[in-house]
């Protein structure tokens, strides 16, 4: 490339001015590891519960993703497959 053309490389960062959520060039990415996110699981754990007319996650007001309920339901099968704590699960 000659130093007369130019990139036609961008960055975009849109931050939610609500919750501090971060889209890089249009996808979302998860604040504490960067990796690649769902909007549909942001909106199920935060945007549908605590997201106001500041939210800009697309997918706010969808139903379906992850959702706290159902973490909890994850969490509840997963101890009474181990015995509540109860059988070394980190040995099987």
């Amino acid at each position: 490339m000659s130093s007369k053309e130019l990139s036609d490389l961008s960055l975009s960062r849109l931050e939610c001015p609500k919750c501090g959520a971060v889209w890089i060039n249009g996808e979302h990415r998860w604040s504490g590891t960067g990796n690649r996110g769902s909007e549909l699981d942001l909106a199920g754990l935060i945007c549908n519960e605590h997201g106001d007319e500041q939210c800009i996650n697309p997918m706010k007001g969808q139903e379906g993703g992850d959702t706290w309920e159902k973490r909890l339901q994850d969490l509840d099968k997963f101890g009474e497959k181990y015995d509540e704590g109860n059988s070394q699960w980190w040995d099987k």
